[in-house]
């Protein structure tokens, strides 16, 4: 076996322990005073880029089992029949199994092929021949997505008159400073580095926009019972989920992605 195999399947089966962990521990979420951010599917981006998306697939369907049996044995809300296939069979019928182990499986396990490509397309982006605006491209579109996630935080956790233009001046403000910093600091040689935030955005959100949307088609009017609302306010309540913790959670994951992804990359190429 060769050396990068081995290294793959180590990485593989470290990644594989610590979604275990981290799933069953309060190790998966990251308080944020208005949200506790999850990070379980970090390990899963990771694996997608380092393993490839084979392994990352793999990993993706662990992080759906642990999901389903967090789920179906300790639910800490009414509305965890939707990653559970057994919780739904009961609550809404045997149409229920087939719904929630696509919801359960199906985003956790494209979770780890779709960073994959996500990671080789930016590095092939501003290693090519148009590196320069490829960089600033990549730049100014964390630039916005930072804008959105300020805006979201502020807005929602701070409890003052006019939190709305707070919120759009501060993301405004964080966002020019990325984009500025960025610009100076990381060099276009650095693909791997925008790589590594790509990659960590499009897995967050990859399991945000596939689940929350999968809910809504499946599970309308039982998820408008389980939370007691009208069935007509469900699409806010997604949407509502999408707009604050998705943003916030694929910030989060490109950080932490970018972070480590380039401690590891340093450790490959030794």
């Amino acid at each position: 076996m060769s050396k990068s195999k081995s290294y793959a399947l180590v990485l593989t089966a470290l990644f594989t322990a610590i979604i275990i962990i981290m799933s069953f521990t309060p190790l998966g979420y990251i308080p944020l005073v208005v949200i506790n951010a999850t990070i379980i599917h970090i390990p899963v981006i990771l694996g997608a880029i380092f393993c490839g998306p084979k392994k990352g697939a793999f990993l993706g369907f662990v992080f759906g089992i642990t999901s389903f049996i967090k789920n179906t044995i300790m639910p800490t809300s009414l509305s965890a029949f939707v990653f559970s296939p057994i919780l739904a069979s009961s609550f809404v019928g045997p149409s229920g199994i087939i719904k929630s182990t696509i919801i359960c499986f199906v985003p956790r396990i494209l979770v780890g092929i779709l960073p994959y490509f996500v990671y080789k397309g930016i590095v092939k982006l501003v290693s090519g021949e148009r590196t320069k605006l490829g960089k600033v491209v990549c730049n100014l579109v964390i630039s916005v997505l930072l804008f959105v996630a300020v805006h979201a935080f502020i807005a929602k956790g701070i409890d003052i008159k006019r939190a709305e233009l707070t919120g759009w001046i501060a993301g405004a403000v964080v966002a020019v400073i990325f984009f500025v910093v960025a610009e100076a600091v990381i060099k276009a040689k650095e693909g791997a580095f925008l790589g590594y935030v790509y990659a960590g955005i499009a897995g967050a959100l990859t399991n945000t926009l596939l689940v929350m949307p999968m809910i809504y088609i499946f599970y309308k009017e039982d998820y408008a019972r389980a939370l007691n609302i009208d069935v007509s306010a469900v699409m806010g309540a997604i949407l509502g989920v999408i707009s604050f913790n998705g943003i916030i959670e694929a910030v989060v994951a490109a950080v932490l992605v970018a972070a480590i992804g380039m401690v590891l990359g340093k450790i490959n190429r030794r």
